[in-house]
């Protein structure tokens, strides 16, 4: 079974972070279930509206590409999911949220989830 990851940010346009990150973690393997309140489908993938939706009971990772204000305002959620652990991408980490998620207990990682599995974001280009 593969690792899953939820993709906190995910985007249907392909130049966003969001989107690479969702294609990049896909390539490496990972069930992907991409997280957005503004489209149904992320790379043909089913996109839920809120982590807490996602048909898993705990998760792998979760890749985060949020602004810290709403950042903040998800991570009970992301803390009900239990995941094994929280990447907080640049612009992802400002240090209240990082604080908050430590508190809730989350396994916090503050750098690009995308370099982490070897890749470049430049590597899945804007279209």
């Amino acid at each position: 079974m593969s690792r899953t990851v939820a993709v906190i940010g995910a985007s249907p346009e392909r130049r966003k972070f969001g989107n690479k990150s969702v294609r990049a973690h896909l390539a490496a393997g990972f069930t992907v279930f991409p997280i957005t309140p503004n489209a149904d489908e992320v790379e043909g993938l089913r996109a839920y509206k809120s982590v807490v939706d996602v048909p898993v009971e705990k998760l792998d990772r979760v890749t985060i590409y949020l602004p810290p204000a709403i950042g903040l305002k998800v991570l009970p959620e992301i803390a009900m999911k239990a995941p094994g652990e929280v990447w907080f991408n640049p612009g992802a980490d400002a240090p209240e949220v990082l604080t908050e998620a430590r508190r809730l207990g989350l396994n916090v990682i503050a750098a690009c989830s995308i370099v982490d599995l070897g890749l470049s974001p430049s590597a899945f280009g804007d279209t």
